[in-house]
C-alpha cells in the first residue's frame, strides 16, 4: 500500500494555465477601453492643428514595436510583467528604479486626469454647479469608494466594456447617417483628418501625439498575466501586439469620423469634451447625453480603478522601504487596505483638479509611461541582440525602431510637462540615491502586490 503523500512533499500550488490567445486580447481592450481616444479628442485635435487620426495611427507604429518588446520580455521574466523589474534586471538597477519611479508618476496622475474630466463631463449635464464642485465630489467619490474595499470585477469590466462598445456603434450609425445626407463630400475632405496641407507640420503633429498615445495605455497589462496563459511563449507576445493594432484601428476610425463631422478643430464649445459635442451635432440633444454619461461612467470606473493602483504601488514601495515605511507601507487593518495611500492620492487627485488642465495631466502621465516604455525596449533590445548570440533581424529592428519612436514622441512633450516630470525624476533621483548610499548596493526593485 502507498502510503499517503506527507504535506511538505506535496507539490506546490500554482497558477492554472487557463488563458487563451483571445481571451488575453480581450482583457487588454477592456484594460485600455475601447472609446479611449474619445476624451482626448478636442485636445489632440487643437495642438496636431487637426490630424488627430494621424497622430493615433503614429502612436500605434510606436505602441505596436514596444507591445514585442513587453511580449518578448514577458518570456524572459513570465512572473514579473513589470517595466522596472525588466530594466533593472537587464540594464542596471538604478534605471530599474528610475523606471519604477517613473512609473509611479503615471499611476499618480491617472486619478488627477479622471477627475478633471469627470468634472467637466459632469457639467454637460448640470451646468448649475460650479466646476469646484464636481471636483470635490469626484475626487471624493475615489477616496471614498477605495476606501470602503469597493473594486470592480473583471464581469462588471466586461459588461462595461460591452456597454462602451455599442455607443460607439450607435455613434457610428449617426456620424455615417449625417455625412450621407449633409453635402456631398469630395476627396480632399476624406483625406483632410490625415493630411491637411494647409494645416500640418510635424512639430504639431508629434505634440499632438504626445498625448493621443494615452489611447494605448494599459496594454502592459497583459504581460502581468503571463502565469496564467496557455503557451505564453508564443501568446503574450501575439495578444499585446493584436490589442494595440486592434485599439489603433478603432481608434483611427472614431475620430476620423469626428473630424469629418466636426472639421473646425479650434471651434469646440469645450476642448475637453469635445466628443461629446460632436456626437450632439450628429444625433442631437439625446445621442449628446447617452456619450456623455457613457463615458463618465466609464471614467469612474477608471479613476477609481486608477486610484487603487496608485495606492497599491505606493504600498508595494513603502513595503520595501524605498519611500517612508511607516506612512506608505501601513495597511488598515479592518480592512486591510493602504488607507493612508488611498487618501494621499485622494488629496493629490483633488489638489490636481484645481492646479492644472486635462492636457497638462495626459501629458505627465505620458512622460512616466514612456521613460517605462523606453526602458522595456532598451532591455529587450539588450537580451536579445547585444547579449544573445542569435543575431536575427526581429531581435534588432524592432527594439530599436520601438525606442526611437518612443523617444521621439517623448522629447515632443510642451516643455512645461517635461520640466515638471523632470522635477519628479530628480527627487527620485535623489531619494534612491540616499537610500542606496549613491547607488553602491542594490536599488529597491518595486513589487505591485497581487
Amino acid at each position: 500500500m502507498t502510503p499517503p503523500q506527507s504535506p511538505a512533499a506535496a507539490p506546490a500550488t500554482r497558477l492554472r494555465r487557463e488563458l487563451s490567445l483571445w481571451d488575453l486580447v480581450f482583457y487588454g481592450i477592456v484594460l485600455i477601453q475601447p472609446t479611449a481616444p474619445m476624451p482626448l479628442f478636442g485636445v489632440v485635435a487643437q495642438e496636431a492643428r487637426g490630424h488627430v487620426a494621424t497622430t493615433i495611427l503614429i502612436a500605434m507604429c510606436g505602441m505596436l514595436f514596444t507591445a514585442a518588446s513587453y511580449g518578448r520580455m514577458a518570456r524572459a521574466y513570465p512572473a514579473a510583467g513589470s517595466a522596472y523589474t525588466y530594466v533593472g534586471r537587464e540594464l542596471h538597477t538604478a534605471l530599474g528604479y528610475l523606471t519604477g519611479w517613473s512609473m509611479a508618476l503615471d499611476y499618480i496622475v491617472n486619478p488627477v486626469l479622471c477627475t478633471i474630466w469627470c468634472s467637466k463631463a459632469a457639467l454637460n449635464i448640470a451646468p448649475e454647479l460650479p466646476y469646484a464642485f464636481w471636483v470635490v465630489f469626484f475626487a471624493s467619490l475615489f477616496t471614498g469608494l477605495n476606501l470602503r474595499g469597493i473594486k470592480a470585477s473583471a464581469r462588471t469590466n466586461e459588461a462595461l466594456a460591452a456597454g462602451l462598445g455599442l455607443v460607439i456603434i450607435l455613434f457610428f450609425v449617426y456620424a455615417i447617417r449625417h455625412l450621407a445626407a449633409g453635402p456631398a463630400l469630395g476627396s480632399a475632405d476624406f483625406t483632410r483628418p490625415l493630411y491637411n496641407p494647409e494645416t500640418f507640420a510635424w512639430s504639431h503633429v508629434l505634440t499632438g501625439t504626445s498625448i493621443a498615445v494615452l489611447t494605448y495605455i494599459g496594454f502592459d497589462g497583459i504581460s502581468t498575466l503571463s502565469e496564467e496563459v496557455k503557451a505564453p511563449q508564443r501568446n503574450v507576445l501575439r495578444a499585446t501586439v493584436l490589442t494595440c493594432l486592434i485599439t489603433g484601428i478603432l481608434a483611427s476610425l472614431e475620430v476620423y469620423l469626428a473630424q469629418l463631422v466636426w472639421p473646425d478643430y479650434s471651434n469646440f464649445p469645450d476642448v475637453d469634451t469635445a466628443y461629446v459635442h460632436v456626437a450632439g451635432r450628429v444625433g442631437g440633444p439625446v445621442l449628446l447625453h447617452i456619450v456623455n454619461f457613457a463615458l463618465l461612467v466609464a471614467s469612474v470606473g477608471s479613476g477609481s480603478g486608477a486610484q487603487l493602483g496608485a495606492a497599491r504601488l505606493l504600498y508595494g514601495m513603502g513595503r520595501d522601504d524605498a519611500i517612508p515605511k511607516r506612512f506608505f507601507g501601513a495597511l488598515e487593518p479592518r480592512r486591510a487596505i493602504p488607507r493612508n495611500n488611498v487618501l494621499f492620492v485622494g488629496a493629490i487627485a483633488l489638489v490636481g483638479g484645481f492646479l492644472i488642465n486635462y492636457q497638462l495631466a495626459a501629458e505627465l502621465l505620458n512622460f512616466g509611461a514612456f521613460i517605462a516604455f523606453m526602458g522595456v525596449n532598451l532591455a529587450a533590445f539588450t537580451r536579445y541582440w547585444l547579449r544573445s548570440p542569435d543575431k536575427r533581424l526581429r531581435h534588432f529592428a524592432p527594439p530599436l525602431a520601438g525606442f526611437l519612436i518612443c523617444l521621439s514622441i517623448w522629447l515632443n512633450l510642451r516643455p512645461v510637462a517635461k520640466l515638471a516630470g523632470t522635477v519628479w525624476l530628480g527627487v527620485g533621483l535623489l531619494w534612491g540615491a540616499i537610500r542606496t548610499r549613491g547607488f553602491r548596493r542594490e536599488a529597491v526593485r518595486f513589487e505591485i502586490p497581487d
